[in-house]
């Protein structure tokens, strides 16, 4: 029997691009060619291209809800990518083409839809983005994390699932993540992750509070793509990383308490995996302010703190921690009840269903 062939497209951030990771990780390779379509220099390109995944690079433009002269430009980006992403559809023929939204994913939709290739989307915020808003009159199913985002989508077309988990995360073990980081047992550890992209403000207000936070954590500090500290090399109790890639199940495994921005993703893996949180949203000037009403979802459902990036200082995330620790027993019991395995389950049954 012939394999079918499934592409897969989303990037900008790496939000776009781990529940990909997670399903495509699912999925038969004997059942299954997987592809992938993302931007030229994207971060996508970088963990796709690691999993030994063949990938298509293809122009994209941003896409902006305000006036701009490099809209002009971008738009002539976006065609560019349309007419590059439908003659790489037309030589591979997919069954499936299954996006996770950014802006890279626009043109490979509208490509998919001229040539009749079945398009699945995911949206993972409460509110969709714009590459999803215009993908979805293109799609043939739609599938969201969170209940308040059905109302935005077609409901015939539309099924609320939950965020992908990549499996792995799952499986971490806390022995290893405490001898790949060479901490002890004595002192509870609070892993700060800003974001593929890192996080300035963030990065900046945990370094000038390491001598306080040092005394009660342990500190592993992912912070992003340039952004390590030279400075801080040597500072006990406290490494900082880039980005964590292998290691980065055992590293949660023996997390206690995570900084974390309020990217849907990020935060659903720290729920499946029972770790409270103090969220720190990106703000409204830097967002379409998504990230602060899914902090807002999980406080509510008593999954964690939010801390408004506004009011982050040395003195409120040292109050805010306190407060998480505090409240650590009754977070975790609250994410008890959850189940979080479901949406990549059905998400494969769904695509092992295409034709």
């Amino acid at each position: 029997m012939s394999r079918k062939t499934i592409v897969f497209t989303g990037g900008g951030s790496a939000g776009h691009v781990t529940p990909n990771i997670a399903i495509m990780n699912e999925l038969d390779p004997n059942e299954w060619d997987i592809k992938y379509i993302g931007s030229k220099k994207g971060i996508e390109k970088e963990l796709v291209t690691n999993l030994k995944i063949p990938y298509y690079g293809i122009s994209s433009g941003k896409l902006r809800r305000y006036i701009d002269k490099e809209n002009i430009v971008d738009m002539f980006r976006v065609l560019k990518g349309c007419i590059g992403a439908r003659a790489i559809l037309k030589k591979l023929k997919p069954n499936l083409v299954f996006s996770k939204g950014g802006f890279v994913s626009v043109p490979v939709i509208i490509a998919a839809s001229t040539l009749k290739i079945p398009i699945f989307i995911h949206e993972s915020d409460m509110t969709p983005g714009l590459a999803n808003k215009i993908s979805q009159r293109f799609a043939t199913k739609i599938f969201t994390s969170f209940e308040e985002a059905k109302r935005y989508f077609p409901s015939n077309r539309t099924t609320v699932i939950g965020s992908p988990i990549r499996k792995e995360l799952l499986n971490g073990s806390a022995t290893k993540g405490l001898h790949f980081l060479q901490f002890n047992h004595f002192k509870p550890i609070l892993t700060i992750m800003g974001g593929s992209l890192g996080a300035k403000k963030i990065n900046e207000t945990v370094r000038e509070s390491l001598n306080s936070l040092t005394k009660t954590y342990q500190i592993v500090h992912i912070c992003g793509k340039d952004n390590l500290d030279p400075n801080f090399e040597n500072q006990i109790g406290y490494k900082q990383f880039e980005y964590i890639h292998d290691e980065l199940p055992d590293v949660l495994a023996a997390t206690n308490v995570v900084i974390t921005r309020g990217g849907s993703n990020a935060i659903f893996e720290f729920l499946a995996l029972k770790i409270p949180m103090l969220i720190i949203p990106l703000t409204k000037n830097q967002s379409r302010g998504d990230q602060i009403l899914n902090a807002h979802a999980f406080v509510e459902k008593g999954y964690g703190f939010m801390l408004e990036e506004e009011e982050l200082t040395s003195d409120s995330v040292l109050t805010e921690l306190e407060r998480v620790q505090n409240s650590r027993e009754e977070f975790i019991a609250s994410m008890e009840g959850t189940n979080q395995g479901d949406a990549l389950k059905i998400l494969v049954k769904e695509i092992s269903s295409v034709k």
